[in-house]
């Protein structure tokens, strides 16, 4: 995958000089396949394959969305990117520091660098502990504060994601959700970290609340210099959060893309679908759009269809996406895509082959 390229003015005036974009966490073929056991002895009679052979680089400093249907891999993809999980196959580097060959002690040296939020606010928070606990626990683990300097830093980080100081000593249960989820990215940087998997963090908030969320993410980022993986199912708040954004289907990335290149000019028959299932709010434009309508539920990843996985629902699909996986290639700059016919001149009309 090659790099992103931006451009910077001199001082003199002279013409802007395009370098990459820095790379701060890639991975290659990536995998993470589960066991199905069954019967008295519970032997291994097949495999889940949750993430397979994923590959993306996130550039510093940006926002990249990861976008699918449920069961499509995506927390699982930011689980074992962090090592929450096992990973099966491929490789993570993050930031030049190969992930998957460090030890239990270097990998704890690591993790302030890497941090989480996770998807559902009152499950992440632990009832009986107090929001200074709750934001010092790391604090406790991976520093030598002093417990001032702790409580200091806890308050900081209460002002800093817009909650009081004296919030402190209360406990889960006597916020709202959007203010549990507040609590939950405290926690999260209060290590000062790069980078950040945003595990769905606005889905089990209330609509008035998520925008509240993901603006106050957008600003610690520019202040403080935050990475996010952004998991979600709501392609409208990707759009408006993420840099570029990458689609998953049955545990492989089928397209990635700058984020107006992927809503304005979609290549995968799957981004079309999903992209034609978001409302539009203009009445007129919403009755006078194509929409795409998928066949079928999404097969089990334990018995994947082969060639393209996406064929047993794609309106375009014919025998050689039956028979033959399809590549995943740069086929515009910046735009990644995984199908046979993403070409539009390369697409089967309706007098040629025929569907499977």
């Amino acid at each position: 995958m090659t790099n992103t390229l931006d451009t910077t003015q001199p001082a003199d005036g002279a013409e802007p000089a395009a370098r990459p974009k820095e790379v701060l966490v890639k991975i290659r073929g990536l995998k993470r396949h589960f066991p199905v056991r069954a019967g008295l002895i519970k032997r291994q009679v097949g495999v889940v394959k949750a993430v397979d052979d994923v590959t993306f680089d996130i550039y510093r400093g940006e926002t990249l969305g990861l976008v699918g249907e449920s069961g499509s891999g995506k927390t699982t993809t930011g689980r074992v990117l962090l090592r929450l999980d096992k990973c099966d196959g491929g490789s993570i580097d993050f930031d030049g520091t190969d992930l998957l060959s460090l030890g239990t002690s270097d990998l704890r040296d690591i993790r302030p660098r890497m941090q989480t939020i996770f998807q559902d606010p009152h499950a992440c928070l632990n009832p009986r502990m107090t929001v200074a606990s709750i934001i010092g626990e790391p604090l406790r683990e991976h520093t030598k504060l002093l417990s001032a300097e702790r409580e200091e830093r806890i308050h900081d980080l209460l002002k800093l994601v817009g909650l009081a100081p004296d919030h402190a000593n209360r406990y889960p249960h006597e916020f709202s959700g959007g203010q549990r989820q507040r609590i939950g990215i405290a926690r999260a940087i209060a290590l000062n970290p790069e980078f950040i998997v945003c595990d769905e963090p606005i889905a089990a908030l209330d609509v008035s609340i998520q925008a509240q969320v993901v603006n106050l993410m957008l600003e610690l980022q520019e202040e403080l210099g935050l990475t996010y993986l952004f998991i979600s199912h709501d392609l409208s708040m990707v759009r408006h959060i993420a840099d570029r954004v990458a689609v998953m289907y049955l545990g492989k990335v089928v397209e990635l893309a700058n984020v107006d290149d992927l809503y304005d000019r979609p290549l995968h028959p799957y981004t079309q679908a999903l992209q034609s299932a978001v409302p539009v709010p203009d009445p007129i434009l919403e009755r006078s759009r194509e929409r795409v309508i998928l066949e079928g539920d999404i097969p089990s990843p334990s018995n994947p269809p082969s060639g393209c996985r996406f064929r047993t629902r794609c309106p375009i699909a014919t025998e050689k996406c039956e028979s033959v996986e399809p590549e995943f290639r740069e086929l515009r700059a910046g735009q990644w895509v995984a199908c046979h016919y993403a070409d539009p001149d390369q697409q089967p009309n309706a007098g040629g082959e025929h569907h499977v």
